[in-house]
This record gives structure tokens, C-alpha cells and sequence, in this order.
């Protein structure tokens, strides 16, 4: 038997449309998700404390002369949009996996204690170390992430049965409360690091640059073409752990590798923009809406999509407040949180 049974099977979406008329559904919803995230760069790119008109951003990006809003566009909006989009990116797929892995659909890149990881590794890295280089602390935050993403897995494999969802679920758990706690401590000990790391803690990013995309981009890179080349195997898991065996997966390596990819796209996102929660829990959530629970669809829409909603509320921080400007994990927060509700009830009222 082959893991296509489980893609055909979480295909059938039960509305009588035929799979070409799925398929062209779901290629739309790609590129209206597309068009949507081009639209969030060229507002990025044209929109701070000082507005810059469409033409003088292409001009700028076409004929880099010096000049003041060409050295405000490259040196300071193209960082900045493209450390969005690769850390937007890494957690909608990551959110998107765990709910997978866990078949728990409210989880979050939080729940198995890797963003509490590489957040203590950051802390470390200042705290301990005295390090400030924000490429030294990309490092850190992977160290970090990767111990507690092995923590979580070797608590959960231990015993009968492995690494089921329930056991990865509990030990992310626990995980990310020890990881949490030994940050939030070697913070209150150094007043100066607590004032460093409270912008980023909320999740920003105001303080990307090239050296922060040149830092991560191998990570985000590497994690997320492990996650595309587990959609299949991630099929067959959703129909339960019997029936994925039976149909010839492997669910240790499929976790295994999902946990893989999972820390390393958390990881690097933690590090370059901080600890956002929001974007992977809700982000995942629409995907399935518009395209249904199979993963080759799921996770290239979530990957469109969690970019774009980053880049618009770091949009959103920019203008309402002018000249300061909200980060944006509190943007996500405020007017993600109600939407998320309204999905949530949307979709009970739709089950109902």
C-alpha cells in the first residue's frame, strides 16, 4: 500500500465537485495568497514613519542612486520585508506541522517548548556570555531549539507506543515550562539584558537586517523543504496511527523528521524576530478552511499566507501610533485574536 491512499482519501472534501474542479479551487486560493503577500511587500516596502509614493520604491529598487529613500529602502524596508517573510513563512509551516504531528488543531510552534529553547538560548548568549551580535544570538537560538526539541522527543518516545501525538503534546509541555523559567530567571538577574530583550520578547521586526537574513535563511531554507517532502507521510498520520502503519508509513521517522523541521524553522524565526505566537496557531487553521486538511495544500498556503499577515500587521504598527510604532507580535495579537475567534466559531457553526 502507498501514503497516495491517505492523500485521496483526505481529499474528498464531501461537496460532489469533482477533483479537477478541487484542484483549480486550490490553485486559486495559492495565488490569491500570492497576490496577497506581493501586496504586503509593496506596502512594507512603501510605508513608515515616512510614506514613500509606489514609483520612488521601484525606482529605488531599479536604480539604487543614494539617494535618502533609496538608503531608507535597501538598508533599512528590504531587511526588514524580507526578514518577514522568511520568518512569517517558518512559522505558518511550523504551526502547520505541529497541528499534524499532534493532530491537535490548536496547536502552536509553541507547544513543544522549541520557541522557549532558542528564546533561552538568546538569553544565554547575553546574560551568560555577554554576546551581542545578533548573528551570535541566531546560534544560540538553534542550539537552543534543537536541545529542546530532542528533550521533547526523548520524553515522548520513552515507553510503549513511541512518540504518539498525546506524549509529544506533554512533553513539549514540559519542555517549554523548564525553558521558560530558566529565561524568564537569567532575565530578572540583569536589569540591562531585561531592557534589551523586552521589545524583542513581544516579537519584531524593527531590528532585522542583512546579517539576520544572511543568518537564518539556511535554516528556514533546509526546514522547509523537509516539511514539503513530508506531506504525504503527514496524510497517512491524520487518519490515526493504525491505519498510517497499515498504509506503510513510518511514523517514527515521520516525527521524527517533523520535529526536525519544526525546530529548525522555529528556531531561526525565534532568533531573528522573537517569540511570535500568534501567526502559527491561526495561520494553519484558514489554510484548512480554504483548501481542506490535505498537506500538499495546506502547507504551501500556510507558507503565503503567515507572511503576509506578519508583514501587515508590522504595516499596521507603523502608521497607527506614527512617529513611534507598535511591534508587531502586538498587532498579530490584537486584531489576530478576534479573527481567530470568528474562524473557530465559523467553523463549529459549519460542523453543527
Amino acid at each position: 500500500m502507498s501514503t497516495d491512499i491517505a492523500t485521496t482519501a483526505l481529499d474528498q472534501d464531501g461537496t460532489g465537485r469533482s477533483p479537477g474542479r478541487r484542484t483549480s479551487t486550490r490553485s486559486l486560493a495559492v495565488l490569491g495568497a500570492l497576490l496577497l503577500l506581493l501586496a504586503a511587500v509593496a506596502l512594507s516596502l512603501a510605508i513608515g514613519s515616512r510614506s514613500l509614493a509606489l514609483s520612488t520604491v521601484v525606482h529605488a529598487l531599479l536604480h539604487d542612486d543614494g539617494s535618502t529613500a533609496g538608503s531608507v529602502i535597501w538598508d533599512v524596508r528590504v531587511p526588514r520585508t524580507l526578514a518577514g517573510i522568511a520568518a512569517g513563512a517558518a512559522l505558518g509551516v511550523a504551526g502547520a506541522l505541529i497541528q499534524a504531528l499532534t493532530r491537535n488543531p490548536l496547536a502552536d510552534p509553541g507547544l513543544l517548548g522549541i520557541n522557549a529553547g532558542a528564546a533561552t538560548g538568546v538569553v544565554l548568549s547575553l546574560t551568560v556570555l555577554g554576546l551581542t551580535s545578533l548573528w551570535v544570538s541566531v546560534w544560540f537560538a538553534m542550539a537552543g531549539a534543537v536541545i529542546a526539541g530532542l528533550l521533547a522527543y526523548s520524553l515522548a518516545s520513552g515507553g510503549r507506543g513511541g512518540a504518539t501525538p498525546e506524549r509529544l503534546a506533554l512533553g513539549g509541555a514540559v519542555i517549554a515550562a523548564v525553558f521558560t523559567g530558566a529565561s524568564q530567571t537569567l532575565m530578572l538577574l540583569d536589569a540591562q539584558v531585561l531592557d534589551q530583550l523586552r521589545f524583542w520578547s513581544v516579537g519584531s521586526l524593527a531590528r532585522a537586517d542583512s546579517a539576520t537574513l544572511t543568518a537564518i535563511t539556511p535554516f528556514i531554507g533546509t526546514g522547509l523543504l523537509l516539511a514539503l517532502a513530508l506531506v504525504r507521510p503527514l496524510n497517512a498520520l491524520a487518519l490515526g496511527d493504525d491505519a498510517a502503519r497499515a498504509l506503510g508509513a513510518h511514523l517514527d521517522r515521520t516525527r521524527f523528521l517533523g520535529l526536525l523541521a519544526v525546530t529548525l524553522l522555529c528556531g531561526a524565526a525565534t532568533a531573528a524576530v522573537g517569540p511570535l505566537v500568534f501567526v502559527g496557531l491561526a495561520v494553519p487553521h484558514m489554510a484548512r478552511m480554504i483548501v481542506g486538511a490535505d498537506q500538499r495544500w495546506t502547507l504551501p498556503l500556510s507558507m503565503l499566507l503567515a507572511p503576509a499577515l506578519l508583514l501587515f500587521a508590522d504595516v499596521l504598527g507603523r502608521v497607527v501610533v506614527r512617529p513611534d510604532e507598535l511591534d508587531a507580535g502586538v498587532v498579530t495579537a490584537v486584531v489576530g485574536a478576534p479573527v481567530f475567534i470568528a474562524l473557530v466559531r465559523h467553523r463549529r457553526t459549519v460542523s453543527a
